[in-house]
């Protein structure tokens, strides 16, 4: 998977949109710059695994590591919306009853 170009590959297809989508957000935010110097490992579900792959495009498991690790460390915008707005509504909402 090529990180700094615009649109990451996965085996030389284009990665899912979503799956591009955020490693370039990663990459914007200077997530994905610098050298490799962590080491992560651990064991999952072979059916999560799979399943992530097959969903996102990603054909190692590095790469799959480093797009999920890039969707965890961005805020979720629609999150963030929801939080703040909770409770309010718009001056002219009805509720029906």
């Amino acid at each position: 998977m090529t990180f700094k170009s615009a649109s990451p590959k996965v085996a030389g297809h284009p990665a899912s949109p979503t799956a591009s989508l955020v490693l370039e957000e990663a990459r914007r935010a200077g997530l994905l710059d610098g050298e490799k110097t962590e080491h992560m490992s651990f064991r999952a579900p072979k059916a999560l695994i799979e399943a992530a792959m097959r969903e996102s495009g990603v054909t190692k498991p590095t790469d799959l590591g480093i797009l999920a690790l890039a969707m965890l460390a961005q805020p979720d915008p629609a999150a963030s919306f929801l939080e703040a707005t909770r409770g309010k509504l718009g001056p002219d909402h009805k509720l029906d009853y």
